[in-house]
C-alpha cells in the first residue's frame, strides 16, 4: 500500500467507549481493496472545532506505514490522509 493518498474515503471498524479512549479505530478498507487493513498502533489522537462540526483526527500505524484517519461528527464519514 502507497502513502499517496490525499484524503480518500473508507470504511473504518472502530472500538467506542472503551476505557480512556473514547474511540479507538482498529481497522480500515479502502475502495476497490479485498479485505481490511489492521490498525496497529494508535499513536494519538486530537480534535479540531469547526463551527458546530467536530473534527477527530488519529494518527496510526498500519503494518510498516503511517497514516492520519480522520472522522467528522457531522456526516460520521471516515477519511485516510497520508501522516504529516
Amino acid at each position: 500500500m502507497k502513502n499517496n493518498i490525499k484524503n480518500e474515503r473508507v470504511e473504518v471498524m472502530a472500538l467506542f467507549g472503551y476505557e480512556m479512549t473514547p474511540c479507538q479505530p482498529l481497522s480500515f478498507k479502502r475502495r476497490g481493496q479485498v479485505g481490511e487493513t489492521e490498525v496497529t498502533e494508535l499513536l494519538g489522537t486530537h480534535i479540531k472545532f469547526a463551527g458546530n462540526v467536530a473534527m477527530h483526527f488519529f494518527d496510526v500505524i498500519a503494518g510498516r506505514e503511517r497514516f492520519q484517519l480522520e472522522f467528522n461528527s457531522r456526516d460520521l464519514s471516515w477519511h485516510l490522509t497520508p501522516a504529516m
